[in-house]
């Protein structure tokens, strides 16, 4: 695991700063403490920093063809690497050393764009020929690797692993896209292939982009989709959990290549107690685990994780959380360079920190609940869809739109007492009763928080684009298939794998999710809807796939998460941080939020007569960014975690 900048001029052959090349790198020092590397020549120069986990000994970056017209920097691990050597090899390429590196190389000289297709993994890269003059960038199929990209106006390409990179260049104009507001408040987090800042992209998970030098750099070309088979060629019942158990072996033994010591996260649920179990049945000596727990009952597992790793016999280590361990709100913003509002950041950066005291690479479960269809939205969603295609649209509309309107705000009630969300998606088409169930904050909310100065701004432009366009690309029907897949094109990529990403780099840690490999994917996706969502019982074929391996009441218990206590939070501890945010004024002279109804939501959350807890989390965080991101303030790293979340 590891961190890549770039510049490389795409009109001519310009020199290359490298003080300037080494000062976007050095900005990511916590991704790869282990060495860094810089090449430059006229018209192009890459960074690196190692994170080092394979070839400890030679797998220095960037690495070169044999006659040093091709170089790479790369972030990631390809777990086929073994078999492509062997390929490449068979084709006539010399290999100089045992890393996966070596292997881009050698495959973008053989079979030129066409070789990203044929890595299994998770990466991103650039590639510069010099032959061709051709810089090729790549990413991984799922986006668990990132990489940020922008073309300066006077035709330098600058590309960097996080943002924080690109911000160093003096040329880079840091111009907020009022879209990316719109969305991470609708969301809470600002989607691919956007960045908060309009003259940066991100390249789009399962993308690839080729720029040749004297011509224009054009859009990204998507290299994979998942490929669905018909629901009725896939097994079912017992054959399905068999198929399943294979299929995940086989993604958690690629996983465990390693020169360095590893382990796995173990939260206590089934995704990551089901990668333990098969992680002990093909290691030859105890899996290294790591939990965090709360000292509040309602969200801790704790014990859970303390059950399978008794269980497993695993090295557990777990460590204790007060309810009230806050102190890394005011460094997230410099981690995450973007305003990001997915509170579970705080808890997955101590896990994280956790396991690098023991080991430098991490499995985990992620990718479980979006494969086999674990969160409750889907349910609901499933429900929902069924109610749409029973009532005719000319009932459903202004019956249910009605009920919404009238029915009380029931924050503190219980789900299925606060009806009030369900009938306004009811009386929505498919995506935006699906955006109602994913919306951080609805457009009743949006609306009052923008000034109308702001709205203008937006021209018109609405979040709900965000999940339409994966929506009507969708490659299947089936209506569970179908949000699976628009989760993993918008949630996953820009919520899930980004806070593990930057939360793990931040500790110079490798993750791992062998739930998110490509194959494991597509097979789900294929599997028809009773598979995973049976009898309300969300993930069900892999819960029967673990059935006598894993303790009845982890395997079937309510979903839980990994989530922090904001509601008490705000009303205590955190309300300080929050009036020194609305003091400092930086909110307001945006000229973008409604100062009254901010100051009316407070009030409403202190009274307990709402739980405006994300609401104030996302401001709050939107504040940070402002404050540390977009002013360029410094904010130094600590506690032993390696951050770096200074902007230039």
């Amino acid at each position: 695991m590891c961190g890549i900048t770039g510049i490389v001029d795409t009109r001519g052959r310009r020199a290359v700063d490298r003080d300037l090349l080494v000062r976007m790198t050095d900005r990511m020092a916590h991704r790869g403490p282990d060495g860094t590397g810089y090449h430059t020549i006229p018209g192009a120069g890459f960074g690196h920093l190692r994170l080092a986990i394979i070839d400890v000994a030679g797998g220095q970056q960037p690495l070169f063809n044999e006659d040093g017209t091709v170089f790479v920097t790369y972030n990631g691990e390809i777990y086929n690497y073994r078999e492509l050597v062997a390929e490449l090899t068979a084709c006539g390429h010399r290999f100089r050393t045992h890393s996966d590196t070596e292997v881009i190389v050698h495959a973008w000289e053989e079979w030129g764009e066409a070789c990203i297709e044929r890595f299994r993994g998770m990466f991103a890269f650039a590639v510069w020929d010099e032959r061709k003059e051709t810089l090729f960038l790549g990413r991984d199929r799922l986006g668990k690797k990132p990489v940020h990209y922008a073309v300066l106006p006077d035709g330098m390409l600058i590309f960097g692993s996080e943002l924080k990179a690109l911000l160093c260049h003096p040329n880079l104009e840091r111009r907020i896209d009022p879209t990316a507001v719109e969305d991470y408040f609708a969301l809470g987090y600002v989607p691919e292939t956007k960045c908060i800042y309009g003259t940066v992209r991100k390249l789009p998970p399962a993308h690839s982009l080729t720029v040749r030098r004297g011509g224009q750099v054009g859009e990204p070309r998507c290299y994979w989709e998942p490929r669905i088979e018909a629901a009725s060629a896939m097994p079912s019942g017992a054959e399905a959990a068999e198929a399943l158990r294979t299929l995940l072996r086989d993604a958690v033994d690629m996983r465990l290549m390693s020169e360095v010591p590893l382990g796995a996260f173990l939260s206590g649920g089934v995704d990551s107690s089901a990668v333990v179990a098969l992680m002990a049945d093909l290691l030859s000596e105890p899996v290294n685990s790591f939990s965090i727990g709360f000292r509040q009952a309602s969200h801790d597992e704790s014990e859970y994780a303390r059950r399978v790793a008794e269980q497993y016999k695993t090295r557990h280590h777990s460590r204790i959380v007060d309810a009230d361990d806050f102190d890394l709100v005011d460094r997230l913003p410099g981690i995450y360079d973007e305003p990001f509002a997915d509170s579970s950041a705080i808890p997955t950066l101590r896990v994280s920190a956790l396991a690098r005291e023991n080991v430098t690479v991490a499995l985990s479960g992620d990718g479980g609940d979006e494969a086999f269809a674990g969160y409750r939205r889907y349910r609901w969603h499933q429900t929902e869809e069924t109610v749409r295609r029973l009532v005719p649209a000319g009932v459903r509309r202004p019956l249910f739109g009605t009920l919404g309107r009238l029915y009380p705000q029931l924050d503190w009630m219980p789900r299925k007492l606060r009806a009030k969300a369900t009938f306004l998606e009811l009386a929505a088409d498919t995506v935006d009763g699906f955006f109602l169930n994913v919306s951080v904050l609805n457009d009743a909310v949006r609306s009052r928080l923008f000034t109308s100065a702001f709205r203008g701004l937006l021209q018109g432009y609405h979040a709900r684009e965000v999940l339409a366009a994966p929506f009507a690309a969708a490659p299947t029907d089936d209506p569970l298939a179908r949000i699976q897949y628009v989760d993993m094109k918008t949630w996953l990529a820009g919520d899930i794998l980004t806070k593990v990403d930057r939360a793990s780099m931040a500790a110079s840690l490798e993750t791992r999710a062998p739930l998110l490999d490509h194959k494991v994917i597509e097979w789900a996706l294929s599997l028809p809807a009773s598979e995973k969502l049976c009898d309300g019982i969300g993930k069900a074929v892999l819960k029967k796939a673990f059935e006598g391996r894993l303790p009845e009441d982890i395997l079937y218990r309510p979903k839980q998460g990994f989530s922090v206590p904001l509601a008490a939070w705000f009303r205590g501890p955190l309300r300080p941080r929050f009036d020194a945010a609305l003091a400092s004024g930086r909110l307001w002279e945006t000229g973008w939020f409604d100062r009254g109804f901010v100051e009316t939501s407070l009030a409403q959350h202190q009274s307990g007569v709402r739980d405006n807890s994300r609401f104030l989390w996302s401001l709050l965080m939107f504040d940070g960014f402002l404050r540390d991101v977009h002013e360029g303030a410094v904010t130094t790293a600590s506690s032993g975690e390696r951050v770096s979340a200074t902007a230039a």
